[in-house]
């Protein structure tokens, strides 16, 4: 029985490495010319007022004037705990150690980063300065994808 099984997914899995070769090359060309913004907020496990209020006032900015391009996947969202384990390479790769705020735009498969942390701490406890700051940040780097 054991081997039936192992037979089964042996094969199984066979096939589906032998149908993805072929697509590779498409999904990694398709991948180098996407073009699109990573907003990403790092932090903590232990959060002060004005960490979770730049992650509430981001969500609301993204969402309230980003929807479209949200559900485009041209911008995405990602609220990463630098404490947890499975997250330590991505905070390494944008020096993140604590509440950062970060746009990566990705543009003919080269990625910038822009930190915005200081603009953050800045207005993060002022919804509308920080949600008017961020869309014209945001505005200005989707016209140069």
């Amino acid at each position: 029985m054991k081997i039936i099984k192992f037979i089964t997914v042996l094969t199984f899995g066979l096939m589906l490495t032998a149908c993805n070769g072929q697509s590779k090359d498409k999904a990694q060309s398709l991948t180098k010319s996407a073009a699109k913004i990573e907003v990403i907020d790092f932090h903590s496990t232990h959060r002060c007022m004005t960490c979770n209020a730049i992650e509430a006032n981001t969500k609301y900015t993204l969402n309230t004037y980003f929807a479209k391009e949200l559900k485009g996947n041209k911008i995405t969202f990602q609220s990463i705990n630098v404490d947890e384990k499975e997250n330590e390479k991505i905070a390494e790769k944008f020096e993140a150690s604590g509440t950062s705020l970060f746009l990566n735009v990705i543009k003919n498969g080269k990625e910038t980063q822009i930190n915005l942390t200081d603009f953050a701490f800045m207005n993060g406890n002022n919804k509308d300065t920080f949600s008017k700051e961020l869309k014209a940040k945001i505005e200005s780097e989707l016209k140069t994808l």
